[in-house]
């Protein structure tokens, strides 16, 4: 990083020669923009919201760049329910939509050249970090009217708060500049944006796909990344498809899981500092997410050696089988909860079957009981789209205690996890763990996986490593 990205307080002080200078010999410029396709798709979303709140203003941030270290920031990731609303990608970003329905944008536009912002503001001026749209330009571009990010104060001082409601959270002078005297509204807010995104129109179908294609791509790569006769870092394998991220899409949708052996048994590993080593498994949970800010999750469970153990095998099996029986569930109509409880069964008939399950499955299934979820604490899935787990502030009963839709994209990910200190199960079985994850869509008849390209049985995983492993490692 270039040294005058220090702190404010080492920043030079510019002589005013300079300053004049600088102000000189500028030539002007502008982007030859277009309206974006899925504009009409924003306007519909824009519409929907209003529609659910009729004669409210709606207050609906981004959000800021949040510290990292210092002076250096993270990288801006949009709020998701902004972005789904405007495609807007930049920090700082305000949406309003007032009571009539008519939509405003403020956001930060160009650096002017009538004040030094260009180039002394680091944070802001174009030298710094780049050329941002016109107003006009960004108006084009998101079919959407649009006002300086300076103009909210005034705009959020001329609100009813009472017949206001405000998606707090993501930027703390909205929230500070406008006071709620019930909370509860602000929260129907935020839950029924949950609720809209729960139905995915098909320009979100298309950016799902497109982030699942190139997750596809980047397990491909680890494969290939991987050796069978050595060890390497589980961050090596994270490396290689993070590049695979930045390359073909936006970032990681998530920190992704690399665990090898007993790191597979814990279910957020994302230290990944440990290393493969033949004849362990090697757990991949892992998705892109794609320009559009829509991921994958999509997670695989290979054998380092190219082939599985017979009890490696047992257990993949049952994993297999109970991820098949969940898919299998899929349909418009069904309940979440029973997609849940298809693939349990399977697990608890599993873990029956190895000797470990100390009750029938009928006990273990009980909800008074469930004694099967030592072995597989999470449930079977979540929903799926501009966040890893989407839609999250939905209600209950149309969530997890609802029923599913004709297009809700959800993932179903059982798994089984022998932790190494577990004295309830055999030896040989702890430290191994398995878990299988596809993204799926709920169509009119049925489900179908959209992450179908990557193996699932244990005879094609081993088939489709081994011919990854013939084929050479290259750069995207």
């Amino acid at each position: 990083m270039d040294e005058a990205a220090g702190t404010q307080s080492h920043d030079p002080d510019f002589p005013e020669r300079f300053r004049e200078f600088m102000r000189t010999g500028w030539s002007d410029s502008s982007l030859d923009v277009a309206p974006r396709p899925e504009a009409p798709d924003h306007a519909k979303r824009r519409a929907d919201l209003a529609a659910a709140f009729p004669g409210e203003t709606l207050i609906i941030p981004t959000g800021v760049e949040r510290i990292r270290s210092n002076d250096t920031n993270y990288a801006f990731r949009p709020g998701s329910d902004h972005a789904w609303l405007t495609g807007e990608h930049d920090p700082e970003s305000v949406l309003i939509v007032h009571p009539s329905g008519e939509a405003i944008l403020y956001v930060r536009p160009r650096s002017p050249r009538d004040t030094d912002e260009f180039f002394t503001d680091r944070n802001h001026g174009e030298l710094w970090i780049g050329r941002r749209h016109t107003l006009a330009e960004k108006a084009t571009e998101l079919q959407l009217p649009t006002a300086h990010v300076s103009e909210l104060a005034a705009a959020l001082d001329d609100i009813a708060p009472g017949r206001t409601r405000v998606l707090r959270g993501f930027d703390p002078i909205v929230d500070a500049t406008v006071r709620s005297a019930n909370p509860e509204r602000d929260a129907e807010l935020a839950q029924t944006l949950s609720e809209l995104r729960l139905v995915k129109d098909a320009w979100e179908l298309e950016q799902l796909q497109d982030a699942i294609d190139a997750t596809v791509r980047g397990f491909e790569d680890a494969a290939r990344a991987l050796p069978a006769d050595r060890p390497v870092s589980e961050r090596l394998i994270e490396g290689v498809f993070g590049l695979r991220a930045r390359h073909d899409g936006n970032d990681v949708g998530y920190g992704s899981i690399v665990g090898s052996g007993p790191h597979a048994a814990i279910l957020h590993w994302m230290r990944n500092d440990g290393a493969t080593r033949p004849g362990d498994l090697l757990l991949m949970d892992m998705g892109i997410e794609n320009r559009h800010l829509y991921t994958a999750d999509v997670t695989r469970t290979v054998p380092v050696s190219g082939t599985f153990t017979p009890l490696q095998r047992a257990v993949y099996d049952i994993v297999f089988a109970a991820q098949q029986a969940g898919i299998d569930t899929i349909r418009p109509g069904v309940a979440f909860d029973d997609v849940h409880q298809a693939c349990m069964r399977v697990l608890a008939q599993g873990l029956l079957d190895l000797g470990v399950l100390p009750v029938s499955v009928d006990e273990a299934m009980d909800k008074e009981h469930i004694l099967y979820r030592r072995w597989s604490l999470h449930g079977f899935g979540h929903m799926l789209g501009l966040d890893v787990h989407d839609c999250a502030n939905a209600r209950k009963e149309r969530y997890k205690e609802g029923n599913l839709d004709t297009g809700y994209v959800l993932t179903v990910e059982p798994g089984l996890y022998f932790q190494p200190e577990d004295d309830l199960v055999p030896a040989e079985l702890r430290g191994l763990a398995v878990r299988i994850e596809d993204d799926v869509l709920v169509t009119p008849t049925g489900a179908r996986n959209l992450s179908d390209a990557l193996p699932r049985t244990a005879a094609d995983v081993e088939s489709w490593l081994a011919a990854r492993r013939a084929e050479p490692y290259q750069l995207p």
